[in-house]
């Protein structure tokens, strides 16, 4: 490995302009691709084997022209204080607007609310609901507009007029924080350094590398269902890893330049070395993104796949493109050591530099490692509290701002018709079988009138062949609660019975259902995801580290990580502690998807710090260093630069939380203080603890099995030449 990526290195370096050309090229053809390519909607939703998909495909089959996945919008009216929604003016008001609602081309059907007694029993409220005969992500802006107008126009006679339903679902945007991010990452990259040139590459490889990735998602959006979210992560994830993998092997360059090696041999030391690093964690990355795929849920799988490549974009730019521009840099980029003008004299230090920081921690821990294990590990154990009260769920309007239409929609919902009326549940009855289906009908709403928490039962609704209805619940509580949840469970329990009495089967679907079954599919999916990945993981850690007890030591860190990173999510999100900080309006279940997209997220991101970290560790180690030793050499070349990759992650994934998309902000609070905990507290606190406790022990591999494992020279040991030693002796 290290004796290929050597030579890529060489080769990149000295056909630099060709280097360059193709991935400019690359750049170029996907920006052209996604410039042509229709915008990104939201993906649709389908979750292959829950009773809710099944009811969707039913009710498809035998209400053909219902469009059961339509867009739907509800037009919500509040009379003026002192007027209800029934005095003759704000009547007519409505009726008019009802009209115009019903002229759209792609408007399925649009109810009157004083037909359908929709108005509320102290006749302040009353609602339209509008279907569409397309999903919301193939609604035309035409029709969205038409909509958004046709309120405009009724608020003009005094109303107030909402707008709720998943009809006026925009693209997510991310705001002024993104940049501030990459700015943050800007000035760390400067400090570390102490150039501008050297800082700029990073960034520069890491923009191109997004550029590259997202342009491509966008051009295929269409054709693969891609939504706008799957581009939002791609490139959360793609500009951490590209700065981090690119700032790798810029550092370890810089320390070949300062070992006394000419730049082109350096450049190959520094992608033969810190190269292999950066592919083998680029790979736990992919592998963790990939293995989404586990889980069935489509969107899922695409946004991980989508990500995934991005990821190994990333790679192959540090690989080939950061030497590439380290020959264009020549000598603006100034060995380990020198300091450019922006920061300094270009002089090396006449004298031997005092230990640094990293230098210094390491002994400490070294020193004291009992104590500063037990503190990192009760100090993770305390933010992981939270996790224990951990409820999922999926966003609704609910948890929208307060400043969109949507979220005022289903505020005045709730204030006319109860919280549960923003969350109806559809059950459908399938009498096919059935000898008497009108009776398994009545039977149905009986039994469901029955259960605890339902406000409303609708009369049975069948088809034109009269095999099947659909019946609408009306629960008591808002659609997030558990109370609901247990309401589903209830009306599907119920309809075992019914099935055993009338042959006819009983299905719960709508929006709040598919949630539940989302939420649960992700819960017994976890497990199986973790044994899958962090399998694969610890597999390939044991290759790149011949040994059993690092890689085991390395998933147990990455465990206490996300479970503090998933206890302050919970803190912040669901309790509501310092949501004002971050912007969070409306505390709520954590989205269900959280969980087990940040242990895939962090697991693979988790190991790179492990890999950079540890590696240069191993090094020293095989060169003959006691462990001790090794350790505090390993944090002499490496603190550094991992904690600026750190801080610069951080720093990329908190510029999301900025994002009006309640989902983006989540995952980029918690990929943040993951990435936190993780780099601060397990790989810089708790592995040299460890790896000081065990000493050699930790390096300790069966010899079957070191026999039997290929020997990727992640170290290095096989660029090491003749005068290697004489060097070592002249630096030491």
């Amino acid at each position: 490995m290290a004796t290929f990526l050597y030579t890529l290195g060489r080769i990149s370096f000295r056909r630099r302009h060709l280097v360059a050309l193709i991935w400019v090229a690359l750049l170029t053809l996907a920006g052209v691709g996604a410039a042509s390519a229709p915008a990104a909607g939201n993906s649709s939703f389908s979750i292959p084997g829950t009773e809710a998909q099944k009811a969707f495909d039913l009710l498809e089959q035998r209400f053909p022209g219902m469009s059961a996945d339509g867009a739907t919008a509800r037009v919500v009216f509040k009379a003026p204080s002192g007027e209800k929604m029934t005095d003759p003016g704000n009547k007519a008001t409505v009726q008019e607007t009802v009209k115009e609602l019903a002229d759209g081309s792609e408007v399925a059907s649009v109810t009157d609310p004083y037909r359908a007694k929709a108005v509320s029993k102290d006749g302040t409220i009353a609602y339209a609901q509008v279907s569409y005969k397309v999903s919301g992500m193939e609604l035309d802006d035409a029709a969205k507009d038409a909509l958004q107008d046709t309120a405009q126009d009724a608020r003009k006679t005094g109303l107030t007029v909402e707008i709720g339903g998943d009809a006026l679902q925009a693209v997510p945007h991310t705001g002024s924080s993104e940049i501030i991010g990459i700015a943050v990452a800007a000035v760390v990259l400067v400090i570390t350094f102490g150039s501008l040139v050297a800082a700029g590459l990073p960034l520069l490889t890491a923009l191109i590398g997004v550029g590259i990735g997202v342009s491509s998602i966008t051009a295929l959006a269409g054709t693969l269902d891609l939504g706008s979210t799957t581009s939002t992560l791609a490139m959360m994830i793609g500009l951490a890893v590209g700065i981090d993998y690119a700032l790798f092997i810029v550092s370890r360059y810089r320390a070949e330049l300062a070992e006394g090696r000419d730049r082109e041999e350096a450049v190959g030391r520094a992608v033969g070395t810190a190269g292999s690093a950066v592919v083998f964690a680029g790979l736990t990355v992919v592998i963790a993104l990939v293995g989404l795929a586990v889980v069935n849920i489509p969107m899922l799988t695409k946004m991980g796949i989508a990500a995934a490549g991005t990821v190994a974009i990333a790679v192959l730019i540090a690989l080939t493109m950061i030497p590439a521009l380290l020959g264009y840099a020549g000598r603006m980029v100034k060995p380990a050591g020198e300091k450019g003008k922006l920061l300094g004299r270009a002089k090396a230090q006449a004298k031997p530099a005092k230990p640094n920081l990293g230098t210094r921690w390491a002994s400490f821990v070294v020193r004291r490692p009992i104590a500063v294990l037990l503190l990192g590990v009760v100090g993770l154990g305390a933010a992981a509290v939270p996790a224990a009260s951990l409820e999922l769920g999926l966003p609704d309007d609910g948890s929208q701002p307060t400043s969109t239409t949507q979220r005022r929609a289903y505020d005045l919902l709730s204030e006319g018709f109860g919280p549960g009326f923003n969350g109806p549940l559809m059950v459908v009855v399938d009498a096919k079988g059935s000898d008497d289906p009108k009776a398994a009908f009545t039977a149905t709403g009986d039994e469901i009138k029955g259960l605890k928490d339902v406000v409303t039962v609708t009369p049975p609704r069948p088809n034109k062949a009269g095999d099947t209805a659909t019946i609408t619940v009306i629960p008591g509580s808002k659609p997030s609660s558990v109370t609901t949840e247990n309401l589903v469970h209830g009306i599907r329990d119920t309809g075992a019975g019914i099935k055993a009495d009338t042959d006819a089967n009983v299905l719960v679907t709508g929006s709040t259902a598919m949630n539940i079954d989302v939420s649960e599919k992700l819960n017994d999916a976890l497990v199986p995801y973790l044994v899958l990945v962090v399998g694969l993981a610890f597999l390939l850690l044991i290759v790149v580290f011949r040994s059993i007890l690092v890689p085991l030591k390395a998933a147990l860190g990455f465990l206490l990580s996300v479970l503090a990173a998933l206890g302050a999510v919970v803190a912040v999100f669901q309790w509501g502690w310092l949501s004002d900080l971050m912007g969070v309006e409306q505390t709520g279940p954590v989205m269900s998807m959280m969980p087990i997209f940040m242990v895939g997220v962090v697991f693979g991101l988790a190991m790179d710090y492990e890999v950079f970290l540890v590696t240069r560790m191993r090094e020293a180690y095989v060169h003959g260093e006691k462990p001790a030793q090794a350790v505090v050499t390993g944090f002499r070349h490496g603190a550094r630069v991992v904690t600026a990759a750190a801080v610069i992650m951080m720093a990329v994934f908190a510029g999301f939380i900025g994002s009006s998309e309640s989902m983006v902000k989540m995952i980029g609070f918690g990929l943040a203080i993951a990435v936190f905990f993780d780099a601060f507290v397990v790989r810089m606190a708790i592995v040299p603890a460890v790896l000081a406790l065990l000493g050699r022990r930790a390096w300790w591999l069966p010899r079957w099995l070191d026999r039997v494992l290929p020997n990727v020279d992640v170290e290095g040991e096989g660029l090491r030449t003749a005068d290697d030693e004489d060097r070592k002796l002249v630096h030491a």
